[in-house]
């Protein structure tokens, strides 16, 4: 009789499908992989020398030249308050604050209502909105410099160029001004040239925040009766807050800052009409020498706009909760 070999059984000793794992079978060995949470900060650590080099160090040091008599070149000497009391007792300083404020509360009025009135407009079926979205979006990514000399020329206070020159062809020579050179006019003047350059920048964040605001919403007020006003008043104007907010810290905090425009188109002028806080620190420094003057200028007006801007966040953001 022939004796049958026996089939071993997947997995024991003698199986053809696994090896059994005994004790003798030795320590499992961990293979241990290369720790990278730290390699990212390798490529962080050059962005933040750069940093430190022509950010950080540069104001840290503004703050100190604020309570010394730097003249910009050589040594100095500490002087504790006298530039901020200086500044107190300068009246075209105080007279900068004024222009300043003025000019920034009609930056931001003006330019927040024509950029949601232009989103408006252009948030439409209408076949041109593209291109009308280009058109009022170029001038923001113009050079300001650039459109203070464009401007310059359309308030060329001859009655034949310009803006004086339209006036004169549609029968409104009456209205001809002389709009950098008087001193009643010219704030007001620069506001508009800023008005026009940022209100499409206004209009494309508005135009987000309505692109954001659900078509159902809007249908269903329709279905209750509700007019063109009273949908917007109800439905879209409370959810733009975010956007509102967005809008209003960028020209409140552009139009406290504003330099460029004022500086090409009036250089402050005529007289002190049109100076602001940018420009006197600027002057002071660049013009008169007055360093360590200057740079208090300049730390009293990053702490007022820090304090204006902080604010105005916290009064927007509730509202955006409430919202």
């Amino acid at each position: 009789m022939t004796r049958t070999p026996e089939r071993s059984a997947p997995g024991t000793a003698h199986g053809t499908a696994g090896k059994a794992v005994g004790p003798s079978a030795g320590p499992v060995r961990r293979v241990r992989h290369p720790d990278h949470t730290t390699a990212p900060w390798i490529f962080v650590v050059p962005a933040l020398v750069v940093y430190g080099v022509v950010v950080l160090y540069p104001s840290l040091a503004g703050v100190m030249y604020a309570f010394t008599d730097w003249s910009g070149i050589g040594g100095f000497s500490f002087t504790g308050l006298d530039n901020f009391r200086a500044l107190l007792d300068d009246s075209r300083a105080l007279e900068s604050v004024s222009n300043t404020l003025l000019l920034t509360i009609a930056v931001v009025i003006v330019q927040n209502g024509v950029g949601l009135l232009l989103a408006l407009g252009v948030h439409t079926n209408i076949r041109s909105r593209a291109l009308l979205r280009l058109i009022f979006f170029a001038p923001a990514v113009v050079s300001p410099v650039m459109v203070a000399i464009l401007w310059k020329y359309v308030y060329n206070p001859d009655n034949g160029a310009g803006l004086n020159g339209v006036l004169g062809a549609i029968g409104l020579g009456g209205l001809r001004q002389d709009w950098l050179g008087d001193p009643s006019l010219a704030l007001w003047s620069v506001a508009a040239m800023v008005v026009w350059q940022y209100a499409g920048y206004s209009m494309v964040v508005f135009l987000a925040g309505l692109q954001g605001v659900p078509a159902e919403l809007h249908e269903a007020a329709r279905i209750d009766g509700a007019g063109s006003w009273q949908r917007f008043r109800h439905v879209t104007w409370p959810l733009l807050a975010p956007a509102l907010t967005i809008n209003l810290m960028l020209s409140t905090i552009g139009g406290l800052k504003l330099f460029d425009q004022v500086y090409a188109a009036t250089n402050g002028g005529p007289g002190t009409s049109s100076e602001t806080l940018s420009t006197v620190l600027y002057k002071e420094a660049f013009v008169y020498g007055k360093f360590g003057y200057s740079t208090a200028v300049a730390l009293v007006l990053a702490l007022f706009v820090a304090a204006v801007s902080l604010v105005q966040l916290h009064h927007l953001r509730a509202r955006e909760v409430t919202a």
